[in-house]
């Protein structure tokens, strides 16, 4: 078996016995399966690969560290974008841990020091929060850097010795997230990041900027990028700036698919969101893979 060199993250819900309390086993289970996808498929859509769920959590892997750690600094918002009447019952957290090393994958499963450390990192962590590594830390920019509070060495269950550990502070305001993840000199310089998507389908191209209003995708004229084709609602979807991230929300009957390049498995919202991150493709009422599916392409511009 071969190693390869992975960023694990550890995802888990907290606040769920709390929910199977007041709302009974069945709609709590609903509930938690709800929460968990929905934290996969946002993880999934900013370039991760879910190994698995596990009850009330869920385990990924990303190939890059950063990817890791911004993904990781939306996952309370997606719970708080769901806006059930359940959760606000019995409100839904999530804490995090992220591990950086070797691991082994093997039979739709992986193994190796940086799982076991990321379980760990996630069970000390609070609510709300995301613990890391120390080599996470080191793989990150200063610009998020700037973002990591030092823990010193916190024992972790398994590991001979005490362990350095970081947690990231991240910014839930507009203002302090591009300061903590676009990076703090450049903002104190006064340079004024570029952020920005661009749309494009046959001739049609859109530009939608960070300070720009909501983009509806769509059918017929009220949709601000129109898109004619029977599967298309009429409202099917919303693209929009928050927090400084990009974020896609589908409205539409026959769901949205998001494929990130280089990625051959597409992420599918049905009245979900998740964050937009490189270059890759939007179908439209069906798969990009349907050579007649309406398919937009993409491509998220962030530059300081």
């Amino acid at each position: 078996m071969e190693q390869a060199v992975r960023t694990v993250i550890f995802a888990d819900l907290t606040g769920s016995t709390g929910l199977f309390e007041s709302a009974g086993n069945v709609a709590a289970t609903q509930i938690v399966t709800r929460c968990t996808h929905a934290l996969g498929r946002h993880l999934a859509c900013a370039g991760g690969r879910i190994v698995k769920y596990l009850g009330d959590g869920v385990l990924v892997l990303f190939d890059d560290p950063v990817a890791a750690v911004q993904a990781a600094s939306r996952l309370q918002d997606v719970l708080e974008e769901l806006a059930s009447a359940e959760l606000r019952r019995a409100p839904i957290g999530v804490k995090t841990g992220i591990a950086l090393g070797p691991i082994v994958e093997h039979d739709g499963d992986c193994y190796g020091d940086p799982v076991n450390v990321a379980a760990r990192l996630s069970d000390r962590a609070q609510t709300g929060e995301t613990l890391i590594g120390e080599a996470v830390f080191a793989s990150l920019p200063e610009g998020l850097r700037v973002a990591c509070h030092s823990l010193d060495r916190i024992s972790i269950k398994g590991k001979a010795e005490p362990m350095r550990v970081w947690r990231v502070d991240f910014a839930r305001t507009a203002e302090t997230t591009l300061t903590t993840l676009l990076g703090f000199d450049d903002l104190v310089a006064g340079v004024r990041p570029v952020r920005r998507v661009d749309l494009e389908r046959l001739d049609q191209r859109v530009e939608l900027h960070a300070d720009d209003p909501p983009l509806i995708l769509g059918r017929g004229d009220g949709a601000g990028f129109p898109v004619e084709d029977a599967r298309v609602s009429r409202r099917h979807a919303r693209l929009e700036w928050t927090a400084g991230q990009c974020v896609l929300t589908d409205f539409s009957s026959n769901g949205s698919w998001v494929r990130l390049r280089g990625n051959s498995a597409p992420v599918v919202l049905r009245r979900d969101s998740c964050t937009l991150y490189g270059e890759g493709e939007i179908g439209l009422g069906a798969a990009p893979d349907d050579f007649t599916a309406p398919t937009l392409s993409f491509r998220v511009i962030d530059e300081g």
